[in-house]
């Protein structure tokens, strides 16, 4: 039953995502941008009896809901201003049409990517959305869902290049992405949230690099950032299964005597991950921090320093993750050690398919994708004249902007494996103190943004409808409907039926006056003038009329 589901699910979200990607204009991109907002929540509820799950998803579900409502606005107001929806028409008239303009529907794009794409401040969706099974990470996790706002970007760089204002917002949205993803990674403690956390700040890279201009670069390391990302998250699901379905970091240790191949392919990841020369991320993501730098203006520098700083984290906290989960002594039950062997062959195929494409995909397809005048991308990406900084990174920067991030990344991880290996007591005293302690409640609470958004966001919106429901919906509305419409009924009912009271005379003075009033009526043409006979008048009449012959009540009696 639930390999059924798993399947039709998992088939459904390639069905939209295949259509997000081939259609020729945006109402079709949004088709399919809707429809993995949809699946996403059923891949991420899939377990629906945990109460975490359903939480995680409902949360994907309405974060995503917040871009969405920027992303249908940019569509409106590009059809407005262009009049149509096709790529081809609304790319060749973008030159001559007013910046202004231009950035304000760049800025509501940005918007659908920062949700869908996992930017700050719509992040938070995706470290809960690892409820799900662990296949439903590696996919849309590391390849699809999460890189469907870059490919919404890198579709629109013929728009994002008209707008200076525009790309400086990406620019610092994905370098502020990158670090502080980086700085919450470092306190996690679950084996797959810490590997979402890297997803995120990777996402950043990503967005950086659209940022600076450098389209084809975002694409490479998108690809890229697949394998490795890809090869984690399996890794991850092999280690839990394995290991009575253990997420907890600290509770593991001394896993490399069980899953020697499941380490080996964890470390190629990790390695990769870290832009370790000639490894695969190296070939993009070592690329993006000397692009950054190549920039020499504000956006790039701050790019270049956090990007630069982030490498190091990045390195610290992968290598955290291996050194609590296969090097340090064994923290868990002996009966977990027991049970733990490696995965079948099912598993282990893929393992060892992705782990080369992370070592050699990088080196064989970088002169493809990113090489001075290669011609892969063909008319698909638009990159200003003024923006192309790749000559500059690959030949006139020094040597030291070169080594600086994977110096950082060789301390990072340096310090992780010193840390908890030989003076584990080191991370304890450094939460001893105030300061300490503050700083990691801080970075494990991931800087507050969802206390941040259920103080300030849902509560004042569930007051607010509360308020509604109360005042309009079961007040006013209700008043002037349905209560207040019964309540004229019964008492105009009421006050008819007093006029049968049974005395031949007034049966008489009624009849006598229904004639008159139909003789008025016909003969009311030629005695006077009949436009005070009009409806709104007639009824005005009947009105009065009613008032004066019934009694006046309270309108609540009781």
């Amino acid at each position: 039953m639930h390999n059924q589901r798993f399947f039709s699910y998992l088939s459904l979200f390639t069905f939209f995502m295949l259509i997000l990607v081939s259609g020729a204009n945006f109402l079709v991109m949004f088709v399919g941008w809707e429809g993995i907002g949809l699946v996403s929540y059923l891949l991420i509820n899939f377990w629906f009896t945990r109460l975490q799950a359903i939480k995680a998803a409902q949360l994907a579900f309405v974060m995503n809901r917040c871009g969405d409502m920027g992303l249908s606005i940019a569509f409106f107001a590009a059809f407005i201003l262009f009049g149509s929806l096709d790529y081809s028409v609304i790319f060749n008239i973008v030159p001559l049409m007013n910046e202004q303009a231009i950035t304000i529907i760049s800025l509501l794009l940005l918007s659908g990517a920062m949700a869908k794409s996992s930017q700050i401040p719509l992040h938070s969706w995706l470290p809960g959305s690892m409820e799900g099974p662990t296949p439903v990470s590696a996919l849309i996790h590391a390849a699809t869902l999460v890189t469907a706002g870059l490919y919404l970007l890198v579709r629109s760089s013929p728009i994002l290049e008209y707008s200076s204002t525009a790309l400086l917002v990406i620019t610092l949205v994905g370098a502020s992405t990158a670090f502080m993803a980086a700085t919450c990674g470092l306190v996690q403690n679950d084996l797959k949230r810490i590997i979402a956390f890297s997803t995120i700040s990777q996402l950043g890279y990503m967005v950086m690099a659209i940022g600076l201009s450098q389209y084809n670069v975002a694409i490479f390391h998108t690809v890229n950032h697949a394998f490795f990302k890809a090869l984690l998250f399996l890794c991850a699901g092999a280690v839990i299964h394995s290991f009575a379905d253990q997420q907890d970091v600290r509770k593991m240790g001394g896993l490399i005597k069980f899953l020697p191949f499941t380490y080996s392919a964890m470390l190629v990841g990790s390695l990769s991950l870290l832009a370790t020369p000639w490894l695969t991320g190296f070939y993009s993501k070592d690329l993006i921090i000397e692009l950054a730098f190549a920039q020499y203006n504000f956006s790039g520098t701050y790019a270049f320093v956090l990007g630069s700083i982030t490498a190091g984290l990045t390195a610290f906290y992968s290598f955290r993750l291996i050194s609590l989960v296969f090097l340090t002594v064994p923290n868990g039950s002996k009966k977990s050690y027991l049970n733990s062997h490696e995965s079948d062959l099912a598993v282990i195929v893929p393992l060892f398919i992705l782990a080369l494409f992370s070592i050699f995909f990088g080196y064989v397809f970088s002169d493809l994708f990113v090489g001075m005048g290669t011609d892969f991308f063909g008319n698909s990406i638009f990159i200003n004249p003024n923006n192309i900084a790749i000559i500059e990174a690959e030949v006139s920067l020094p040597l030291w902007v070169k080594l600086f991030p994977a110096l950082l990344s060789f301390v990072g991880a340096a310090f992780a494996i010193i840390l908890y290996h030989y003076s584990p007591i080191t991370f304890l005293e450094l939460t001893e103190n105030t300061l300490g302690r503050k700083i990691y409640f801080f970075l494990s609470g991931k800087y507050y943004f969802d206390s941040l958004y259920n103080s300030y966001v849902n509560s004042k919106g569930l007051q607010l409808g509360y308020s509604i429901s109360k005042i309009l919906d079961r007040g006013i509305i209700e008043l002037i409907g349905p209560f207040g419409l019964s309540y004229t009924l019964n008492n105009s009912a009421q006050n008819i039926s007093k006029l049968d009271d049974g005395i031949i005379t007034s049966y008489a003075l009624y009849i006598v006056i229904s004639l008159l009033f139909l003789l008025s009526t016909l003969f009311s043409p030629m005695l006077f003038d009949t436009s005070i006979l009009e409806p709104q008048y007639l009824i005005i009449y009947l009105f009065a009329l009613h008032n004066s012959l019934a009694p006046h009540s309270s309108f609540d009696k009781n």
